[in-house]
């Protein structure tokens, strides 16, 4: 079954080629060329900055990463080093992103919220040359990962490692804005079924067709202004929110966290067109009596996650606005999207943007293909294999095609979704397996109107006794993102499995 053609999307008389979505050959160059012809436009307000709110213009975001670009040629990283970048959202952290991939170096985004022994894992994969925080805690933490690791501040000055370079080291030889669409730009770390997460690898080319297919979805001009209030690492946040905004030249305001009243002041305060979103966070705004304030914006996003058709109806009802629901994965960035003119059906995720074909199989498993989807897993052949079909990628999701908009079944795989974070069971099996207590584990999914779903944990005690929920929920605590933690614990004599010893997640639900 295959939904709409992506060509639904297009105003109406439009030309466009999907060739044309890498035509730039990265977002650093075609920022660059933004920067440049309007220079005094406001680009970013950091309302998390403390003194007094102060709008950040195109030619000042351009010679700050540009400085901060040399600072990295100062450190000696060459084009296509890689640097973890873990940090929350901030005018400066953004800027030291961007310095990076100008510079042509490989970011590796990283959840701010990971203990220690998650950023050592992803140390010990990806080998980053340099990382970049601005925690204290989260600098000693990747410091006993690699004692050799240079970690630096924002603004690169060095907290941590041992740079061992000149202060001119490499500034000659840096060229801004050079990569070309096959160049690596992210590594985006993303949760297996094994537990153990894998890097999937964003081109250039990548990031700049995802940006050109929503701007061109959504209608995204230079005159909108977003609130921004997602988490700057996760590609939601990055890849959707904040590169595209930078490439059409519109404007963001930047909080640092999710609050219902802060995100509705500033979009009243700064006369705001967008918000983008998870499902938890409507559910917040839907129940905060301030909902009908998002009638004022011209579009609301809604993804990550599934948002439910009786949420999608109370926001509608309430604020006169349809939540725009949409579809991607890390490994493919955006693929599928409500659209903007036209019907937004509720409990759907709509039709390809621009430039990507999606299809269902008989037996309901999605398939997607096009230039926004990555090109393999981090030195894991055989992975990257096993996720292609010819050129089609295999998403994992099951899905069905209802007059042209695909509607999300379930996961193949046992995902669970919450928050609009992925959690897989086996990563978190494998932390409460190491409790004294824990004979047996196994780890899904409970429905949640708020989170749409939690962490459940179901315990086969080893011993008569069954441990204290409370004590296991702590001890996971100390070892996992807060997103990651089971917030319930049931105990259970045996876990089901069938004649191959493979749990029955299914029957614990």
């Amino acid at each position: 079954m295959h939904p709409r053609p992506w060509r639904d999307h297009l105003p109406l008389g439009s030309t466009f080629d999907p060739r044309n979505l890498t035509a730039r050959a990265s977002l650093p160059r075609a920022w660059a060329e933004t920067w440049a012809r309007h220079s005094g436009a406001p680009l970013l307000l950091d309302a998390g900055a403390s003194g007094a709110e102060q709008w950040c213009s195109a030619g000042e975001l351009e010679e700050r990463t540009r400085t901060l670009a040399h600072g990295m040629g100062r450190l000696g990283l060459e084009p296509g080093d890689r640097v973890l970048w873990s940090t929350a959202s901030s005018l400066r952290a953004v800027a030291a992103n961007i310095a990076a991939l100008r510079a042509g170096l490989v970011v590796v985004p990283v959840n701010a919220a990971y203990t220690e022994r998650e950023l050592t894992h992803v140390v010990g994969d990806v080998r980053p040359a340099l990382a970049i925080v601005d925690d204290p805690d989260r600098a000693a933490l990747l410091s006993r990962a690699d004692g050799d690791l240079v970690v630096v501040t924002p603004e690169f000055e060095v907290i941590g490692g041992d740079a061992g370079v000149t202060p001119d080291a490499g500034l000659g030889s840096l060229v801004l804005d050079a990569a070309q669409p096959d160049d690596v730009a992210l590594i985006a770390y993303t949760s297996g079924t094994t537990g153990a997460p894998k890097g999937a690898v964003l081109t250039h080319g990548n990031l700049l067709a995802n940006s050109e297919s929503i701007a061109l979805t959504w209608r995204w001009e230079a005159d909108d202004r977003l609130v921004h209030a997602l988490p700057i690492f996760h590609g939601h946040g990055l890849c959707v929110a904040l590169y595209t905004s930078l490439l059409v030249g519109s404007s963001v305001v930047l909080l640092p966290r999710f609050d219902v009243d802060a995100v509705l002041d500033a979009a009243n305060e700064h006369r705001a067109t967008m918000f983008f979103g998870v499902p938890t966070m409507y559910h917040r705004l839907a129940a905060s009596g301030r909902v009908e304030e998002l009638g004022r914006l011209r579009l609301a996003v809604s993804g990550s996650a599934p948002l439910s058709a009786e949420l999608h109806r109370v926001i509608g009802e309430s604020a006169g606005t349809a939540v725009l629901e949409r579809y991607g994965m890390t490994e493919t960035l955006m693929t599928l999207s409500n659209p903007y003119e036209g019907e937004r059906r509720p409990g759907t995720v709509g039709f390809g943007f621009p430039g990507v074909e999606a299809r269902v199989e008989d037996d309901g498993s999605l398939f997607v293909r096009g230039p926004t989807v990555f090109s393999g897993y981090f030195e894991r052949p055989a992975a990257t294999a096993e996720s292609f079909v010819d050129t089609w990628f295999r998403t994992g999701d099951l899905g069905v095609v209802e007059d042209g908009y695909v509607r999300l079944l379930g996961r193949s795989t046992e995902l669970i979704i919450s928050g609009g974070y992925n959690v897989y069971p086996a990563e978190v099996e494998d932390v409460l397996l190491g409790h004294q207590s824990v004979l047996e584990v196994a780890v899904t999914g409970a429905p949640s109107e708020e989170w749409g779903e939690v962490v459940c944990a179901w315990v086969v005690p080893d011993g008569a006794s069954p441990p204290d929920a409370d004590a296991l929920i702590a001890y996971a605590a100390q070892r996992l993102a807060p997103y990651k933690r089971p917030r319930r614990v049931r105990f259970v004599d045996s876990l089901p499995r069938n004649s191959l010893g493979k749990v029955r997640r299914s029957e614990l639900r």
